[in-house]
């Protein structure tokens, strides 16, 4: 499932394909996503220009003189930058085609991913309760800290909840809290403040190094193979279950917490 570093590094991939490139068609070959992509799209984005690519959270922005188009990948969706005439594939569901002869493809094979319209993005249902980026300056150890007051859930599912941070999916939580050295399952409220300024630096690394590692590694935007190519990071604990420890040799073990896999280390994490 691509992670909010993936989709960064989607963002920038595309960005320079699209930017001061005007809309000359929408095609729709399959309305039904998550939602269905509205069937008004093409007259209200046809012959604008794009302004911004940007990113909240996990949903890509499209920024238009009036309006924003916003993507959000879901279980399986990559965007890719092609020739409009290059046929389409059997997932390949939406294509933005460009005033410069290319088109913005969607390839979505679940069909959890969604392309939605809207004129203020900021004030969108999807978008406008959802916590601070996680690079941000707004996600700091006293916010975190304090969001996790009297809070009994388990810590990693804390800080994979969106109203408390976005963006910190099931890997990145498994990583952020092997390098603070505290196990996923203790609660929330529990945390101690030391514990909170040493896991938001650990996120913050732990993401800016993914994204760094995307913008060298990650696929060639403009390939037609349609292969999401999402890089493969170098995982200390995350699917190591069974595995020693890269630190201490202890075997790495795995359970579920919140329907989702989780890793950790029983003598490195406490």
């Amino acid at each position: 499932m691509p992670e909010l570093p993936e989709v960064e590094t989607t963002r920038r991939g595309i960005e320079k394909h699209l930017l001061g490139n005007s809309v000359v068609d929408v095609v729709l070959r399959q309305r039904q996503l998550r939602w269905p992509i509205p069937k008004t799209l093409a007259r209200h984005i046809r012959n604008q220009t794009v302004n911004r690519v940007e990113r909240r959270g996990k949903y890509l922005l499209i920024q238009f003189q009036r309006g924003t188009l916003m993507i959000h990948l879901g279980m399986s969706g990559s965007l890719r930058v092609l020739n409009k005439d290059i046929p389409a594939d059997k997932h390949d569901h939406f294509d933005l085609v460009l005033s410069s002869g290319d088109c913005l493809r969607l390839r979505d094979p679940r069909r959890f991913g969604s392309v939605l319209w809207t004129l203020d993005w900021q004030q969108h249902d999807l978008i406008n309760k959802l916590g601070p980026e996680p690079l941000g300056n707004d996600f700091n150890s006293e916010y975190l800290f304090e969001k996790s007051r009297k809070r009994k859930v388990a810590l990693k599912t804390f800080i994979m909840n969106s109203h408390i941070v976005v963006g910190v999916g099931n890997i990145y939580a498994s990583e952020a809290l092997f390098r603070a050295g505290v196990r996923p399952t203790r609660a929330a409220g529990k945390m101690t403040r030391a514990e909170a300024a040493r896991l938001v630096r650990v996120i913050k690394e732990v993401l800016k190094e993914a994204i760094k590692q995307g913008g060298t590694t990650l696929r060639d935007f403009t390939a037609s193979d349609g292969k999401p190519g999402y890089f493969k990071q170098k995982l200390a604990v995350y699917g190591r279950e069974g595995e020693p420890c890269l630190h201490c040799k202890t075997i790495v073990k795995q359970i579920t917490l919140g329907q989702r896999a989780s890793y950790y280390c029983p003598a490195c994490q406490k």
